[in-house]
């Protein structure tokens, strides 16, 4: 995972949330008919945060296990020349 999609990620999430919210505000309804869409879309915009939160967790705990597998392998066959 890269430092770069994540915040284009995070970014994207963002501005999507924040055009949605604007145009909720601005658009010609009732108060309460808004005030409804605003919250719905806002649960929506969190549930995919977190899915896709949760999906980076995952990916990023398989990479830490691969790595931590890699170590106790090179460990496991190191030898006392190849630590000189």
């Amino acid at each position: 995972m890269s430092s770069s999609s994540g915040n284009a990620l995070i970014g994207f999430i963002f501005g999507a949330a924040v055009g949605v919210a604007a145009g909720l505000l601005f658009a010609p309804g009732p108060g309460d008919e808004t005030r409804k869409t605003l919250k719905k879309k806002s649960r929506e915009y969190s549930d995919e945060l977190a899915r896709q939160v949760n999906a980076k967790m995952d990916e990023l705990k398989h990479y830490v296990g691969d790595m931590a597998d890699d170590a106790r392998e090179k460990v496991k066959n190191a030898t006392p020349e190849s630590l000189k």
